[in-house]
C-alpha cells in the first residue's frame, strides 16, 4: 500500500481549509496559441510565504501534540520549507529553529526570520543539512519536519494538484517541479488518484537530474550539488519515500536549461503578469521550449513559487 492515498491528501486539505490560500487558476490564450494546448496554471507562487511548501509544513506541524508543540519544532532548508514551518509553528502557538544555507537569498533569510524562527547556517557545498538537523532536533526534543520525506508534508503538497483538478477537470498531463520529490509525489498521488489516465510529467534543471538519472536506473543515484539558478530545486538525490512514489506515479521527466528557466521567468512577468522563482518556472520554461513532444490537448502546471527577490529577478 503507498505511503500516501488521495484520502490522505483529501484529509490534509480538511486541516488546510480556512489556513492556506485556494490559490487561482490562471489562463492565457497567448500561452495557448505559442505551445498550441490548453494550460491551466495553479499558481502556488500567491500561496502564503510565496510557495507551496506552506500546505506540506502546516499539514504536518498541525498533527503534532500539544506538548511536541510547546517544545517546538525544527526544519531544514534552503528557503521556502523554511518559511512554511517557521509561518506554520507560528500560527500554531509554537517556535521554529530552522537550519539554512548560508548563500541563502538575503530576502529569504529575513523572512523566515521575520516568522519568529531561530536561524543556524552552514555552507551547502560542505555540511550534510540533514545530520544538522537531527543533531539539532534530538538536543533541542523538537520535532523535525523534513522538506519532502514525511507522508504528512507529501499529503499537503498534494491538495495544490487537488484543487487543480476540481476547478478545471479532465487533464491530460500535469507538470510538476521536482527537487526532492514532495511536490510531485503529492501531485501525482492526487491527480492519478482523480485521474487515472493522466500523464505526470516532472521538470528538473539540467544541472540537477538526478530523479531523471534514478528513474534511468530503477534506483536512487545521487549526483554532485547541483549549480543552477533554480535553487529550490538543487537535490543531489531524491528522497527515498518521495522517490517510492514517483517511480510508480511518474511518466517522465523532462530536464530544462537555466537560459530555458529565465526565459519563462520573462514571460511570465511580460505576458502573464506573474512573477515566478527559477524553480516554479521550471514547468512553463519546459512547454516554451518544446520538451513535452506530443504535447496532449489539456495540461496543468504548478506554479511551486514566486520567491525571488527584487534584485535577483532583475540579474536574471
Amino acid at each position: 500500500m503507498s505511503p500516501v492515498t488521495l484520502a490522505d491528501v483529501r484529509d490534509a486539505a480538511a486541516r488546510l481549509d480556512g489556513v492556506a490560500h485556494r490559490t487561482p487558476v490562471v489562463r492565457s490564450r497567448t500561452l495557448d496559441a505559442l505551445v498550441g494546448a490548453q494550460v491551466y496554471l495553479k499558481c502556488e507562487n500567491l500561496q502564503r510565504i510565496g510557495a507551496f511548501k506552506f500546505r506540506g509544513a502546516y499539514n504536518a506541524v498541525s498533527r503534532l501534540s500539544p506538548s511536541q508543540l510547546a517544545k517546538g519544532v525544527a526544519a531544514y532548508s534552503s528557503g521556502n520549507h523554511a518559511q512554511a514551518v517557521a509561518l506554520s509553528a507560528r500560527e500554531l502557538g509554537s517556535t521554529a529553529v530552522i537550519v539554512m544555507p548560508a548563500d541563502t537569498p538575503r530576502f529569504k533569510l529575513d523572512a523566515t526570520a521575520g516568522y519568529g524562527a531561530e536561524i543556524i547556517t552552514y555552507d551547502r557545498y560542505t555540511g550534510e543539512r540533514v545530520a544538522i538537523g537531527e543533531r539539532l532536533a534530538t538536543d533541542r526534543g523538537l520535532a523535525l519536519i523534513p522538506p519532502y520525506e514525511h507522508p504528512h508534508v507529501i499529503a499537503g503538497q498534494g491538495t495544490a494538484a487537488l484543487e487543480l483538478v476540481e476547478e478545471v477537470g479532465e487533464l491530460d498531463a500535469v507538470l510538476t517541479p521536482i527537487g526532492g520529490g514532495g511536490l510531485m509525489a503529492g501531485s501525482a498521488t492526487a491527480a492519478t488518484g482523480l485521474l487515472p489516465r493522466v500523464r505526470m510529467i516532472g521538470v528538473e534543471p539540467t544541472a540537477g537530474d538526478d530523479t531523471l538519472r534514478s528513474l534511468a536506473a530503477g534506483h536512487r543515484v545521487r549526483i554532485p550539488v547541483p549549480r543552477t539558478i533554480a535553487d529550490g530545486q538543487a537535490a543531489e538525490i531524491p528522497g527515498e519515500l518521495t522517490f517510492s512514489i514517483n517511480q510508480r506515479l511518474l511518466d517522465s521527466v523532462v530536464l530544462v536549461s537555466d537560459d530555458e528557466i529565465r526565459h519563462a521567468m520573462v514571460f511570465a512577468f511580460e505576458r502573464l503578469k506573474l512573477v515566478m522563482e527559477p524553480s516554479g518556472a521550471t514547468p512553463l520554461a519546459a512547454l516554451l521550449a518544446g520538451r513535452v513532444d506530443p504535447l496532449p490537448p489539456r495540461v496543468g502546471l504548478i506554479v511551486s513559487g514566486g520567491n525571488v527577490g527584487v534584485r535577483a529577478f532583475a540579474r536574471l
